[in-house]
């Protein structure tokens, strides 16, 4: 018995038409895969489509507003100590970065209190990080919801797959049941895909943020030690 079963490796690897039949079976087509899952893949395409936007379009808006001018408070400092206040406040307005936007609240209060000029230029500091921080709410649901709404591809599909079986009756074929299952756990590869990227993604733009948000509380201490 086991001269025979070697016999017939052997003649399938000496067959170059035998081999190229077994290797053709078994390749896997990622396009094929994707068609397979159904509507659900839809949906995650467009997932990650909008992850993607979300990524670029913050990343980009986050860069820009990462960019400190290593003048600028001097500039600042100048204008302050010249009571040159409404060339200060047009400076800030030119420079436009969310650090000038701050600065700028503090120096129309500039006369008032130190604590009220404090809160204020902590509220505006607040309100440029919660721009900054548009649209992450919608990449961290995705990072979540992507593998849930996979795994309900992936129910679906195993519904649909024995459901099949119990309408075969006595005609049960094993290949009905495996086809089944693995076009149906496709949908939670692609939803795990996406969420893990998502993850990632939302991840790396909050910390970015965080940069932000502590270069912003910088400009205020030095704000405050020129008002002081």
């Amino acid at each position: 018995m086991q001269a025979q079963v070697e016999q017939a490796v052997t003649e399938v690897a000496e067959n170059p038409v035998l081999t190229e039949v077994v290797e053709a079976a078994n390749e896997m087509n990622l396009w094929d895969m994707a068609v397979k899952g159904g509507w659900i893949m839809i949906v995650l395409a467009l997932l990650s489509v909008l992850s993607i936007y979300i990524f670029v379009e913050r990343l980009m808006a986050i860069r820009k507003a990462s960019k400190v001018d290593p003048v600028f408070m001097e500039r600042i400092r100048d204008y302050v100590k010249t009571d040159e206040l409404k060339s200060a406040i047009n400076y800030c307005r030119v420079a436009g970065t969310p650090a000038a936007n701050m600065i700028e609240k503090g120096i129309e209060r500039i006369d008032r209190p130190a604590a009220e000029v404090q809160a204020a230029l902590e509220n505006a500091g607040n309100l440029e990080i919660a721009k900054l921080e548009k649209g992450l709410s919608v990449m961290a649901t995705i990072s979540s919801g992507a593998p849930m709404i996979g795994f309900l591809g992936t129910v679906l599909g195993m519904v649909k797959a024995f459901w099949e079986m119990a309408n075969a009756g006595n005609n049960i074929d094993i290949t009905l049941l495996s086809s089944g299952i693995y076009e149906a756990m496709i949908t939670t590869v692609g939803g795990l895909i996406v969420g893990i990227i998502a993850m990632f993604a939302y991840n790396y733009l909050v910390s970015r943020v965080d940069d932000v948000a502590n270069s912003l509380e910088a400009q205020t201490l030095a704000f405050m030690d020129l008002k002081n």
